[in-house]
């Protein structure tokens, strides 16, 4: 079949493509990261009603178990930031949110007056522990259950090289 279409390009916009545009979308890497478009969205809105039902957002569960698992459960505003995937400005509003909440509070860094932590509070840490176990029920359901032992180590293996290229610091805890 013969098709015309427009592509975007760099440098003059829009040029016209006389090719047949199954074989450029049939691409093995447009597969791929489709794949994981598609799971990705299919676990969290499996997983929603664990942290909705719990008055969180999602981001917010998700910075409350990232201080959970933090040495102190605490992590300096920046590397909150880098391991949320949130500009500096974001990470603020967020703790404030969480802060008014009762779930987090700042901390100054007594090295550094520049910087602070955000430390979970006694509430929050009560909240992830009774967000937890529905979660950790729905990881497994629609995602863990679903692989093999060694898949499940395969792709946590992939998916931190691909974190790692992606969003640099992200492992790394500041001092």
């Amino acid at each position: 079949m013969f098709r015309v279409s427009t592509i975007p390009t760099a440098t003059v916009g829009f040029r016209l493509l006389s090719v047949d545009n199954k074989k450029l979308f049939d691409d093995p890497r447009l597969t791929a990261v489709g794949l994981l478009y598609e799971a990705h969205d299919g676990v969290l809105a499996r997983l929603e009603t664990t942290w909705k039902g719990n008055g969180l957002s999602g981001l917010d569960l998700n910075a409350l178990m990232r201080l959970s698992r933090s040495p102190g459960r605490r992590l300096r505003m920046t590397d909150l930031a880098v391991q949320t995937n949130l500009s500096t400005s974001g990470v603020t509003r967020l703790v404030d949110r969480l802060e008014r909440n009762g779930f987090v509070r700042r901390e100054a860094d007594p090295k550094d007056r520049r910087s602070s932590y955000a430390v979970l509070s006694a509430t929050g840490a009560t909240r992830v522990a009774r967000v937890l176990p529905a979660y950790l029920e729905g990881v497994d359901r629609w995602f863990t259950s679903l692989l093999t032992p060694q898949q499940l180590e395969d792709l946590v293996a992939s998916l931190r090289i691909i974190r790692d290229a992606t969003v640099p610091g992200a492992a790394q805890v500041s001092e």
